[in-house]
């Protein structure tokens, strides 16, 4: 069963995340993290198959942040992959800088908050 850690800005938005993997792929058992803090430990301790996490532009969710995130989270579990989640629609420019952050090597892959569950999981069970 591959682990999968949700840092999500809204709880409304992680549920929504964590139910359209459940119900996509019985292989996957999501945990969501409370807080930012909370998602470094999560990830250690289940010892995480993949982090999503939502990029915004407000702190502690800027990509900045993320790209820390992700290589305390890579330090710890060298394993896990790191998945930046953006909303393209209401953000095309910080889309694009988080698009170049996959090709930059610094995030595992990226999502659009427009994809649709199936889309999602098929993006995490690919990695």
């Amino acid at each position: 069963m591959r682990r999968i850690v949700l840092d999500m800005q809204t709880a409304l938005f992680s549920e929504a995340v964590s139910d359209a993997l459940d119900k996509s792929d019985p292989d996957f058992c999501v945990y969501c993290a409370e807080s930012v803090e909370q998602a470094e430990a999560l990830c250690r301790s289940c010892r995480a198959y993949a982090l999503i996490t939502e990029v915004t532009r407000r702190h502690p969710r800027t990509l900045e942040d993320r790209i820390a995130l992700g290589k305390a989270v890579k330090a710890k579990v060298p394993s896990c992959k790191t998945v930046l989640l953006i909303d393209e629609n209401a953000d095309p420019e910080l889309a694009a800088k988080v698009r170049q952050t996959k090709k930059d090597g610094l995030a595992d892959n990226f999502i659009y908050g427009s994809v649709s569950p199936t889309y999602l999981a098929a993006v995490i069970d690919a990695l």
